[in-house]
């Protein structure tokens, strides 16, 4: 395959159809979540929500051992084949039926650890058949994600929401608490799965492949142990906090926690899923390499800076918009997960740039690095965590969030030392990639601010600050003659 081809078009028009449908895909996709979240927010408990987030910590490190990093390793690799792709099916397969059989046996054990709260053990026992479902949907999902044909993933996405969000939403109303998010989860996942198989054309071979196994390894054993000591960073803090403060606090930990990854995992998707096959196509031209990282990364700070910016002034109006002020307690901790979003977006982008060279290994050390600075502010904030006051239930758990913030600044930071070294582009080229857009972020933040100030419905106070940022992000990229805007708008209105 041409490098400057994927599936028989031009490698800017293949990118540009991917990310089109990852877009597609993330907004469909958040609108369901959204209509389906406030219902459930409204309807259930902070408890029901802290029931299934402790369940959530067990099910990421489980749905993490499942692919192994072996899908990522397929998506690296220029031809993999047909055995390849069969091979690491059975895999996924057999890891998560083993691992589901275990999480079966140790319910009990995970009820013990949290207040002994049998509630857990046929929540938890029900939940995780969804990371079976999920498993065999990997690879028929990678599979499009390499040939940058995205549009199947993103119409199973949506029809399977659609089923979920009616089950959970009918469950919810008719009082069936906890278990209306379980078996939303169960919905969304086997309709996904279907509708890949279905309409993907693909069927195993009756094969596996200790061979071709083993080709994946060198990249896939880097991608999964990175991935495991991410997963580890996204779930310790609700970890502890579900040991030291209750299911109440963890409640409104895993809400905050919920909505800011709406909008940071999406965005860092759309541009995993549209970027990494690119980079691997052009992974052995070390000029161009070098040129696509620095496009991308400039692509990224214009979205993510003004995205993350936006969200963090219009945290109140929203949460008064959906919830009224149920939910107020995680007004402060979506902000602060916010903040930390911005790294985790930059991080998981540096992952791909590293990842496009088949340098895996480098990931785990990042992490690792990450792992630890985390684990150390929670060890120096852990006797506060309990901390409350009449104003704020979860004033300790702001303490053990920005520990996380900076755990997180500090392994951006190491990452992209290494990007530097591999990518060879000088630092200089990066900070400028992100300046232009983070300075006009944090000045238009200014007035959007004294926007959420007025005295009218939250609803109208969320348009007229998205308006109004909106508005002078895109006038202010205007004047400045921005090539990424100009792309932007050339591609909607179909002349790229």
């Amino acid at each position: 395959m041409s490098e400057d081809n994927v599936g028989g078009v031009g490698l800017k028009v293949a990118v540009a159809r991917s990310i089109k449908w990852n877009v597609i895909d993330r907004v469909s996709s958040q609108l369901l979540y959204t209509v389906t979240g406030i219902v459930l927010a409204r309807m259930l408990s902070q408890e029901d929500f802290g029931l299934v987030t402790v369940i959530l910590i067990f099910q990421s490190f489980a749905s993490l051992f499942i692919d192994s990093g072996f899908s990522s390793a397929l998506i690296q690799r220029k031809n993999p084949t047909h055995l390849d792709y069969s091979t690491v099916l059975w895999f996924n397969l057999g890891i998560a039926v083993a691992l589901y059989i275990i999480l079966f046996f140790a319910s009990p054990l995970i009820a013990y650890l949290f207040g002994d709260d049998d509630r857990l053990i046929p929540l938890a026992r029900v939940m995780f058949l969804s990371f079976i479902l999920n498993a065999t949907a990997i690879v028929q999902t990678n599979m499009l994600m390499k040939r940058m044909e995205v549009k199947m993933i993103a119409v199973s996405n949506s029809i399977g929401l659609i089923g979920g969000s009616v089950i959970g939403i009918y469950m919810a109303v008719t009082g069936w608490g906890a278990w209306a998010m379980v078996w939303q989860t169960l919905v969304i996942a086997a309709v996904k799965s279907i509708i890949l198989w279905w309409t993907g054309g693909w069927r195993p071979l009756w094969k596996f492949s200790m061979t071709s196994l083993k080709s994946c390894f060198a990249v896939g054993s880097g991608v999964m142990v990175s991935s495991f000591l991410n997963t580890v960073f996204q779930n310790i803090a609700s970890f502890f906090i579900g040991l030291k403060v209750g299911l109440v606090s963890v409640g409104y930990y895993g809400q905050a926690d919920k909505w800011s990854k709406m909008g940071v995992m999406s965005l860092s998707q759309v541009l995993t899923a549209s970027f990494l096959p690119l980079l691997s196509e052009v992974q052995d031209d070390d000029e161009r390499y070098a040129y696509m990282c620095g496009k991308t990364h400039r692509f990224t700070s214009y979205l993510l800076f003004p995205a993350m910016g936006l969200l963090i002034i219009m945290a109140r109006p929203i949460f008064h918009t959906l919830f009224d002020t149920k939910w107020d307690p995680s007004i402060p901790l979506f902000q602060i997960m916010l903040v930390q979003g911005v790294f985790t977006v930059l991080m998981l982008l540096y992952r791909n740039f590293i990842l496009g060279l088949g340098k895996a290994k480098l990931l785990a050390v990042t992490e690792l690095i990450r792992d630890v600075t985390a684990v150390g502010a929670i060890i120096i904030v852990l006797p506060y965590i309990g901390f409350a006051t009449p104003q704020s239930p979860v004033e300790g758990l702001k303490y053990l969030l920005v520990g996380q913030v900076i755990a997180s600044a500090l392994t951006w930071g190491v990452t992209l030392y290494y990007v530097i070294r591999l990518t060879k582009r000088p630092l200089w080229s990066y900070i400028a990639d992100m300046i232009p857009y983070l300075a006009m972020t944090a000045v238009i933040m200014i007035p959007c601010y004294f926007v959420g100030h007025l005295d009218v419905h939250p609803l109208a106070v969320c348009i007229m600050q998205a308006s109004v940022f909106a508005l002078l992000y895109l006038g202010c990229n205007y004047l400045m003659h921005s090539r990424i805007q100009k792309d932007a708008i050339a591609y909607f209105r179909g002349k790229l």
